[in-house]
C-alpha cells in the first residue's frame, strides 16, 4: 500500500520546468552625433584656479594590496574642477542631446551600451548597467588637458611612451614602439549610475584609427572626471547632505578577492593605462553617481627607416 501511495504521489508532481536559454544581445549598429552647444568663455578659465590647487598623487601599486601592477601606471588628481564646473559641465553635456536623441518623455539620457567591435554595440545590462551621453567636443577636453598637463611631471610620464612599458616588459634586442602624446580625445561618455548599477569587471580597450598617409593613432590611457561625492569622499559635516553611496572604480586582482578603490568625489580626475589595469564600476548603494569618461590619444612614431613600427 505505501509504494502504491509513493507511486501515487510521484504521479502528481509536475516536472520542473527547464529554463529557457539566455538570449542573447543583438549586436546593432551605432554612430553619435551631438548638437552644437556654446561653451562659455570663461569656464574652465577660472584665474583663480591656479595649478597649485590640484594635487597629483601617482598610486604605487608595489605599496598596495595590488603590487602585481607595479609597471603600470594610474594617478589620482585632485581639485582640478571645482564643484561649480562639474555643475556645468553636467549641465553642457545633457544640453548636447539631440531632441530626436531622448527618450520619448524628453529624457537625455540612454541606457550605456557595450562596444563589440566593427562599430557594432549590445545592449548588456548584466554586464554594464548605467545610463550615457556621448557627447563630442574637443574645446572642452582641451581646456580640461590644458589644467591638468600644468601639474608639475606628469608629462614627464604621459608625454612619450613604449607599448613594452604599457604591459610592463622589455625584450632585449627587439626595437621598441614609440607613441607620442596628440591630445586628449573629444569623445566624452558621460555616465550615470542609478541605485543598483554598476561596471562589470573589465580592462578598457584602446580606440584605434590609421589615416591615409599611414599615421597611426591610438589612445592608451582612460581619463574619469568625477562630478560629485561620495560619503566616503565627502567632509564630516558633508556627509549627511551627500546621497551617494558605493561606485568606486575599483581595481582588481585577477581573483577579484584583493582591490583598491578610487572613491568618486567632486572635481576629481582618474587616469590610468587601458592594458593590464583590471577594473570595475561598483555598484551604487544608493544616490546617483556621475562622471565623464575619455582618453589620452597618441601618435605612433615613424621608424628609422621610415616605415611605421608595429
Amino acid at each position: 500500500m505505501q509504494a502504491n501511495l509513493k507511486a501515487s504521489i510521484l504521479a502528481q508532481k509536475k516536472p520542473e520546468p527547464k529554463p529557457e536559454p539566455r538570449k542573447q544581445p543583438i549586436p546593432v549598429v551605432t554612430s553619435y552625433e551631438s548638437k552644437d552647444v556654446a561653451i562659455p568663455a570663461d569656464f574652465l578659465r577660472d584665474e583663480n584656479h591656479t595649478v597649485d590647487s590640484i594635487s597629483y598623487k601617482v598610486i604605487n601599486f608595489k605599496e598596495t594590496v595590488l603590487p602585481q601592477y607595479e609597471p603600470c601606471y594610474a594617478a589620482v588628481l585632485d581639485n582640478v574642477l571645482t564643484p561649480a564646473e562639474c555643475v556645468t559641465l553636467l549641465q553642457l553635456a545633457e544640453s548636447s542631446v539631440r531632441d530626436e536623441d531622448k527618450a520619448k518623455d524628453g529624457n537625455p539620457w540612454r541606457p550605456a551600451m557595450v562596444n563589440v567591435g566593427g562599430g557594432r554595440e549590445v545592449l548588456e545590462t548584466s554586464y554594464r548597467n548605467s545610463d550615457r551621453i556621448i557627447w563630442d567636443n574637443q574645446e572642452v577636453v582641451d581646456r580640461i588637458w590644458a589644467r591638468i598637463a600644468q601639474v608639475p611631471g606628469i608629462m614627464d610620464t604621459l608625454g612619450s611612451i613604449t607599448g613594452e612599458a604599457l604591459l610592463g616588459v622589455t625584450k632585449p634586442g627587439k626595437a621598441q614602439t614609440w607613441w607620442d602624446f596628440h591630445g586628449i580625445n573629444k569623445r566624452m561618455r558621460c555616465l550615470k549610475y542609478g541605485g543598483g548599477q554598476f561596471f562589470a569587471p573589465h580592462c578598457d580597450g584602446p580606440y584605434s584609427t590609421k589615416e591615409d598617409d599611414g599615421t597611426v593613432y591610438r589612445t592608451h590611457y582612460t581619463v574619469h572626471i568625477y562630478l560629485n561625492d561620495s560619503k566616503a569622499e565627502a567632509s564630516e559635516e558633508d556627509k549627511d547632505g551627500t546621497e551617494l553611496e558605493g561606485g568606486a572604480t575599483t581595481f582588481l586582482s585577477t581573483d577579484e578577492k584583493r582591490r583598491l578603490d578610487v572613491n568618486p568625489k567632486t572635481g576629481r580626475v582618474l587616469i590610468f593605462q587601458h592594458r593590464r589595469l583590471y577594473h570595475s564600476g561598483d555598484n551604487v548603494l544608493a544616490g546617483t553617481k556621475y562622471t565623464i569618461r575619455t582618453d589620452l590619444l597618441y601618435k605612433m612614431r615613424k621608424g628609422d627607416n621610415g616605415s611605421l613600427e608595429v
